[in-house]
């Protein structure tokens, strides 16, 4: 593998700013924080949507999206017609997509998918890499968040898939489902789908050339950028 030159092409492409926190994001850290000091306690009732609107000076929809998010990281349940109820204990900072924890995700992704770009890079088909660039037209025209979601599932499996490695396919397709969480929950935060697509491009434009290193980097520096914004959302490095 041309670490090298994959380093060089991540090095120049790398940055990491810190763009001013939307209100969504401001409530959701609140409410978190008061989930995992304690303050609400597993079993507790959180406020309904109206009073919490009023609190936070928000719109109802902001509150159900943060809502939403907390139910994504496993630390709420919402029971229909009763309300949202705390499921973590206090201090339990393990945010998990189903079956596995944040740093378990992102631990696995950078070990199979930067590699599986690579290879994708040296071994995919005409029709794959017609896929794959299908794949970024509907991305980027799509505005339902869940549609996109599933997109950039599909996305990941694809080049998995042209990587021609088996065992790298069957882990990406086992974490699909816990992918697809982690990305419906960026999505809500911030401009990360619009800079998805745009690292999506990038990885494909280097797959259609064959280029080993510059696939690699270009899948390294999307993941990093995923690791950025879930530690920036969850308040803690993943690892």
């Amino acid at each position: 593998m041309q670490t090298d030159e994959r380093s060089r092409i991540l090095a120049i492409r790398f940055r990491d700013p810190q763009p001013k926190k939307l209100p969504l994001e401001l409530v959701f850290e609140e409410l978190r924080n008061l989930i995992l000091s304690g303050r609400f306690a597993a079993g507790a009732k959180l406020p309904s949507e109206a009073k919490l609107a009023a609190k936070y000076g928000v719109s109802r929809p902001i509150v159900r999206e943060a809502l939403r998010s907390l139910q994504i990281l496993g630390l709420t349940e919402t029971r229909t017609g009763s309300g949202t109820y705390v499921l973590a204990a206090a201090g339990d900072g393990d945010i998990r997509y189903g079956n596995y924890s944040a740093r378990d995700l992102m631990e696995a992704r950078a070990f199979v998918e930067v590699s599986a770009a690579g290879w994708a890079a040296l071994r995919r088909t005409d029709d794959e890499l017609s896929r794959l660039l299908h794949l970024c037209d509907r991305m980027e025209q799509e505005e339902d968040t869940g549609a996109w979601v599933r997109l950039d599932s599909d996305f990941h499996g694809l080049i998995a898939e042209a990587s021609k490695n088996a065992v790298f396919r069957d882990i990406v397709d086992d974490v699909r489902e816990a992918m697809a969480q982690q990305s419906g929950l960026l999505t809500a935060f911030g401009p990360r789908r619009e800079e998805s697509n745009e690292e999506h491009r990038a990885i494909v434009d280097a797959v259609r050339k064959g280029a080993e290193a510059e696939a690699q980097a270009a899948m390294e520096f999307h993941l990093k950028k995923v690791e950025a914004a879930v530690s920036r959302i969850i308040g803690a490095d993943p690892r």
